[in-house]
């Protein structure tokens, strides 16, 4: 399945009163490189294994495969994880024309950092922007969270 979706960076925190639910996400990457990343996740009492390749279009879709795994085997497969691992948690924030915008705020040594994805059916769709939105950040590999177990932004100013 093609993924499509669009960066941001997060100016305030009143995403959290627009939020209908959070959950604490654990992620780890059990292969990362060239664009290609195999993935993962425990959100909340649920595993994950997900499967991404290289984006062709400057960051902005890529082909993305994820299947549920049961959590018990999600924690076993951490321990085969590439070191750092992510935290954070994930706000739900749904928008009048359909939209559902994802703020994760990050924890750990990534503890500061606030980012927001939205999700579209195709590259030219259009949606409701929300004000706590700030810079587009698509595309900037300095975001993608494979890149950030490996250079975490409390290393950024160094």
């Amino acid at each position: 399945m093609l993924e499509i979706e669009r960066k941001f960076r997060v100016r305030d925190d009143s995403y959290k009163t627009l939020a209908t639910s959070h959950t604490r996400i654990e992620q780890g990457y059990i292969a990362s490189g060239n664009g290609r990343t195999v993935r993962v996740r425990i959100r909340g009492d649920r595993g994950y294994i997900t499967i991404k390749g290289p984006s062709l279009d400057g960051g902005l879709s890529r082909y993305e495969f994820e299947t549920e795994i049961a959590v018990s085997d999600a924690h076993d497969l951490m321990q085969l994880c590439e070191p750092g691992i992510i935290q954070k948690e994930r706000w739900l924030v749904p928008l009048a024309d359909g939209h559902t915008v994802e703020v994760d705020e990050f924890f750990g040594d990534n503890e500061g950092l606030v980012m927001a994805e939205i999700e579209l059916a195709g590259p030219d769709e259009t949606f409701l922007r929300p004000d706590f939105l700030g810079d587009e950040v698509t595309g900037d590999r300095r975001y993608y969270n494979s890149h950030l177990r490996r250079y975490p932004y409390r290393l950024w100013g160094e």
